[in-house]
């Protein structure tokens, strides 16, 4: 369609009908709301898209690991105990970097050991398990030494650690692997020379969804109940048998508000202490 628009000249006495597409006049801004055109009604004006700002340095800070030893214990009745063992835990953290690590993670742990050659030990393996509180705080590592089943339980604030480095940071579906000891070797089985993979701090934590073969029967629990909640394991067992398993589970549970213990308040404390502590 052609629309006709009477346009004047600079002599203002003599005039011309120059024509426009209707696609041009609505680039133009001719028409007001009404469709008809009014003779220097200015186009209606649309801001630009506020620019988003994302402070990276902050995006971290919010996505930064709480290690797990730091939270107190629901049933704690000393609080300066534990005010006491942070303090402890910072100047420990002060002088060993303790990295950040998950259950799945692989770790590379260097302890002093006064029978070794060069006054040192070395163990590659796999984080099976996170636990303990405040200067109690374990984590245990597990490998495959020739066709061995091997582990090592750490304590993490021991000063004879002398380097903790994380040679994989991931996570698994499950937050206790202890199950790894009823599993086919291959899925404990990692190389000491292991070179570190490489991760930005930015990125997410990858999550692997492996689910790993069992051993045949019998196993050191019964991982199949639903009391454990095991995501990572591919169960191959018969139908009845786990219908059966199905007559342990617990659905009352989960609507008990008394379990639940909300520590993210306490989370923002603990990590503005600590973190203004390691900063000095």
């Amino acid at each position: 369609m052609v629309l006709w628009l009477w346009s004047r000249t600079v002599s203002e006495e003599s005039c011309a009908f120059i024509p426009y597409s209707a696609m041009d006049c609505e680039t133009l801004g001719c028409f007001s709301s009404s469709g008809l055109l009014r003779a220097g009604e200015p186009a209606k004006f649309q801001p630009p898209p506020k620019p988003v700002v994302v402070d990276k340095h902050k995006e971290v800070a919010e996505r930064r690991f709480l290690s797990p030893e730091f939270i107190p214990p629901r049933e704690r009745t000393d609080p300066l105990k534990f005010y006491i063992e942070r303090i402890d835990m910072i100047r420990r953290r002060k002088v060993l970097n303790i990295p950040e690590f998950y259950v799945g993670s692989i770790l590379s742990v260097t302890t002093a050991d006064p029978y070794a050659s060069d006054k040192t030990s070395c163990f590659v393996g796999i984080c099976i398990q996170r636990g303990g509180k405040g200067l109690g705080a374990t984590f245990v590592l597990r490998n495959i030494i020739e066709g061995q089943g091997v582990e090592f339980c750490y304590e993490l604030y021991n000063p004879r650690i002398r380097e903790i480095k994380v040679l994989k940071l991931e996570k698994r579906l499950d937050d206790n692997l202890m199950y790894l000891r009823d599993a086919l070797p291959e899925y404990s089985t990692f190389d000491v020379n292991m070179k570190p993979v490489p991760h930005s701090a930015k990125d997410e934590i990858p999550v692997n969804q492996l689910k790993v073969k069992m051993k045949p029967r019998p196993w050191t629990k019964r991982w199949e109940r639903p009391k454990f909640n095991i995501q990572g394991i591919h169960f191959e067992l018969p139908e009845e048998m786990m219908k059966e398993a199905q007559k342990w589970s617990t659905p009352w549970v989960k609507f008990d508000m008394l379990r639940e213990y909300d520590t993210s308040k306490l989370e923002k404390e603990i990590w503005k202490e600590v973190n203004e502590e390691l900063k000095q």
